[in-house]
């Protein structure tokens, strides 16, 4: 088990996270940088973790992520993802905690289309009577 790697990819909105665990101490390491560099929010921070500490295993693994596209919120939701996805690799027991909790789900929700005629997908040009 010393050379064992996890990997889970995790998807939201336009995000896309590259997840792997490795046996460690739970150091976790996101585009090269420490999870306090790269996420200022305490909100994303434990959203990331969220997964790891589901299944009792924030110590137990280090986390290597990749992740791009997005903003600060889709990626850590991403990262959830992937971790979640990653950690049925590791041990397929955690399959029922991680379900009931929805982080083996991915969020379908993306952003709408603009249409033409409008300014935005929604949003008409101000009305005027005159």
């Amino acid at each position: 088990m010393a050379d064992a790697r996890y990997y889970g990819t995790g998807r939201r909105k336009k995000s896309v996270a590259r997840v792997y665990l490795m046996p460690g101490t739970g150091k976790i390491t996101i585009n090269k940088r420490s999870i306090d560099d790269y996420l200022s929010m305490e909100t994303l921070k434990v959203i990331v973790r969220q997964p790891l500490v589901a299944t009792d295993t924030a110590d137990k693994f280090d986390v290597l992520v990749n992740v791009k596209g997005g903003g600060y919120t889709g990626q850590a939701g991403a990262i959830r993802h992937g971790i979640s996805r990653a950690l049925l690799q590791a041990d397929a027991e955690y399959r029922p905690v991680l379900k009931a909790a929805g982080f083996l789900t991915r969020d379908p929700r993306m952003k709408e289309r603009k249409k033409y005629g409008l300014k935005a997908a929604r949003r008409a040009p101000q009305f005027s009577k005159r």
